[in-house]
């Protein structure tokens, strides 16, 4: 399991928390947290509105004043239309997939008032961590990250809010290409993120532990690294984070 202290302690995390305490508007009277967890964003969030609804598939179980924790989906908010000056969703589309993704964002626009601020991995190349699943077999995106997003996919899944403010957070350098990508699947992606809480996408168990390689596989990896790295020099680095506040029309 993901200790969310440490993970929230590394600078990373530290510069995206911050960025998108930025962008909030200043005050209002409700917030909207999906995807609250621990609760880390929705006690911020109190910090600038009368109240924080604080929602997640399991109910969160933290206390924090003018903060009510509730579970629910983001595919089927219970809340009237127009209920929140903001809702805030961070960490959390690009793990929904087709054709829920869409409904989620349809549920967002709608109980929106205001303001819609949202945080998602900045076209995250998902082949790169990838996992192979110990029980059916199946490959796994890196973190359960099923989705890859840039500004033109987050405007098409909003049509009705306008983008107001817009940052990119961080750098990478992570890309690989399709015949590494296809290799290291041959390899049984002894590299992935096997720590992650997220269970394989196709069978729903736990990802387990890489099998161990036979020499055919680990020759696999060698030269998948090669290709990796034989390409390295001419990949740019980029953002690491998108985030992008979205303001309902007058």
């Amino acid at each position: 399991m993901t200790d969310l202290d440490t993970y929230r302690a590394r600078e990373t995390e530290r510069l995206r928390t911050d960025d998108l305490v930025a962008l909030l508007p200043p005050r209002g009277q409700s917030a909207l947290d999906v995807g609250a967890r621990d609760g880390h964003f929705s006690r911020l969030l109190a910090a600038r509105f009368d109240w924080v609804a604080a929602l997640d598939l399991t109910q969160p179980t933290f206390t924090h004043p003018g903060v009510a924790c509730l579970a629910g989906n983001a595919t089927a908010l219970p809340f009237p239309d127009d209920s929140f000056d903001l809702v805030f969703c961070a960490e959390v589309l690009e793990h929904i997939p087709s054709p829920a993704l869409e409904q989620a964002c349809a549920e967002l626009a709608r109980v929106c008032r205001k303001h819609l601020l949202i945080g998602v991995p900045f076209d995250q190349d998902i082949r790169v961590g990838r996992t192979t699943c110990r029980h059916c077999g199946g490959h796994n995106p890196p973190w359960g990250h099923v989705n890859r997003f840039d500004d033109a996919r987050l405007n098409r899944l909003f049509p009705a809010l306008l983008p107001a403010q817009r940052s990119l957070v961080g750098r990478k350098r992570e890309r690989t290409n399709a015949l590494s990508a296809w290799l290291m699947d041959r390899a049984g992606n002894p590299y992935g993120t096997y720590a992650q809480d997220e269970p394989c996408i196709h069978c729903g168990h736990a990802l387990g532990q890489p099998a161990a390689r036979s020499l055919l596989q680990k020759i696999c990896t060698k030269a998948a690294f090669l290709g990796q790295r034989l390409q390295y020099p001419f990949v740019p680095e980029q953002a690491n984070w998108l985030h992008l506040r979205f303001e309902r029309p007058d």
